[in-house]
């Protein structure tokens, strides 16, 4: 073997030593949840009993409502401990990783983490590498080669308060199966794969064997807690009202411009950042060919529980409000279970080629296999997730065909915006107009535009509630042709 062959080796060792270690640290923060959550619990006591016997008598519910806590902290706890035991990773788990034997690792490694999150979005972490596909009843659907490849690295930044901020934002029961793999092709099969033979699958109590396990910061958990949170929003009917303001413009919009579909030729619409897969699975039930698209792998390990492990509607309880005590009307409402998913994803009509691809827009959108390959390109909360915000519209333009469409809903609320003191970390933050003019240069034209009101995660009881006034349109890819005639 050359020295650059013996050079590239090595590189991908260490990438993929990096993937095997950020995945590790995803599952720790997951399983680290309720000690967490515990801590909170203690802390609140510690402040209760500071209080003089006058106070703490006008608050004597407090202790009851701590054990409610702990009730409601061990019933999330069990939701994700059922998710991760469902969970394939698509990496040998168990090797030894000994960054020593690899030179800069130790630079690598402080990138990794600060790619990784540090000051990044709660609900966001790096991919690893994964390919996902979805088959329904009617047989297998595969990922190309070419569109789920292994992704690069890039991690977003972190939210503080998931009412304030927003993340970039996909799997199902029995016949509907999503499964990870690092091969590029992957048949939905939860017994073989595409050519027939068992699958090759980690064993769970090996990867979740204390000694692969390791105490994270606690911005890990809050990216759990994060996760929880998004579930409302994406699989519970207590989310359905920002589902309607954000999804069902999109999806009106979907069936409008495409009025002809059928299974012979069914238009295909790509979603970059898809989060938990809610939009993707509803624009896949319009009769669309679906592409999901995420890199945050804590969204993909809980987006495939849900879609390719639900038995039933409503067969989960969750609380998702219990870790803020601020703005609450009552501790009722604060304490509340939500249930879900609100639907059976299996059973909800999607249609063949649903599929999640898994790692970064950039990375693998830019592969030339992707020009000209979509109808429509669907961006909800979204282009803002960009370091340069010009390179995320300039792919969009050159993956969709002459004449597709892409459309957006969001607001431009820059997630590397505030990367203090990393200089690398890059952030092109244009306003909107400039947005616009730059998707005029890339061949766009505007057919429509609106403002729409919407929350993004909001408790619906809070007495907080933070609204985004997002920027909806669609645009059409004018063609190559037409493009050459403007001067």
């Amino acid at each position: 073997m050359g020295e650059a062959e013996e050079k590239q080796r090595r590189r991908l060792e260490l990438e993929e030593a990096l993937e095997i270690q950020s995945l590790r640290r995803i599952i720790s923060a997951y399983l680290n949840y309720p000690d967490a959550a515990e801590e909170d619990v203690r802390r609140y006591e510690r402040s209760y009993r500071k209080l003089p016997p006058a106070h703490k008598a006008l608050l004597s519910h407090y202790p009851q409502k701590f054990q409610r806590l702990r009730r409601c902290i061990s019933v999330n706890s069990h939701f994700i401990f059922s998710m991760l035991q469902a969970f394939e990773p698509p990496l040998d788990m168990s090797q030894d990783i000994d960054f020593s034997e690899y030179p800069h690792a130790e630079c690598a490694q402080k990138d990794h983490l600060v790619s990784e999150g540090i000051n990044a979005c709660p609900c966001e972490s790096g991919p690893v590498r994964i390919t996902c596909s979805v088959s329904d009843q009617h047989g297998c659907v595969e990922c190309s080669n070419q569109t789920c490849r292994s992704p690069a690295l890039v991690h977003p930044k972190e939210e503080v308060d998931i009412e304030n901020h927003h993340q970039s934002n996909t799997e199902s029961h029995s016949t509907s199966m999503i499964h990870a793999k690092e091969t590029s092709e992957y048949c939905g099969s939860p017994i073989a794969d595409c050519n027939g033979n068992d699958p090759v699958t980690s064993s769970r109590q090996q990867w979740l064997d204390p000694s692969f396990q390791f105490n994270v910061p606690l911005v890990d958990v809050d990216k759990v807690r994060c996760i929880i949170r998004n579930i409302v929003r994406d699989w519970a009917a207590e989310g359905k009202k920002e589902r309607d303001q954000c999804y069902k413009p999109i999806l009106e919009e979907l069936n409008i411009l495409f009025p002809n579909r059928s299974k012979e030729s069914s238009p295909a619409c790509l979603v970059p950042g898809a989060g938990l897969g809610r939009l993707a699975l509803e624009i896949s039930c319009l009769g669309f060919i679906s592409q999901g698209n995420e890199f945050s792998y804590y969204m993909m390990i809980c987006s495939s529980f849900i879609l390719n492990h639900s038995q039933t509607a409503g067969e989960w309880a969750i609380y998702p409000w219990i870790h803020s005590n601020c703005n609450s009307l009552s501790d009722s409402d604060q304490l509340r279970s939500i249930s879900i998913p609100d639907i059976h994803p299996a059973s909800a009509g999607i249609s063949e080629g649903f599929s999640m691809c898994g790692g970064d827009f950039v990375e693998v959108y830019s592969d030339s296999s992707q020009v000209g390959a979509w109808d429509a390109v669907v961006t909800c909360f979204f282009i803002d997730t960009a370091h340069n915000i010009v390179e995320y519209i300039e792919i969009i333009s050159k993956i969709l065909k002459d004449g597709g469409v892409w459309i957006n809903l969001g607001p431009l609320l820059y997630h590397f915006a505030d990367m203090y003191g990393q200089e690398d970390e890059m952030s092109i933050e244009l306003s909107l107009e400039d947005v616009k003019r730059v998707a005029l240069h890339y061949g766009f034209e505007f057919e429509k535009e609106r403002t729409i009101v919407t929350t993004y995660t909001t408790n619906p009881r809070s007495m907080m509630q933070n609204r985004y006034f997002a920027a909806f349109w669609t645009m059409r890819k004018k063609s190559a042709a037409v493009q050459q005639q403007v001067p």
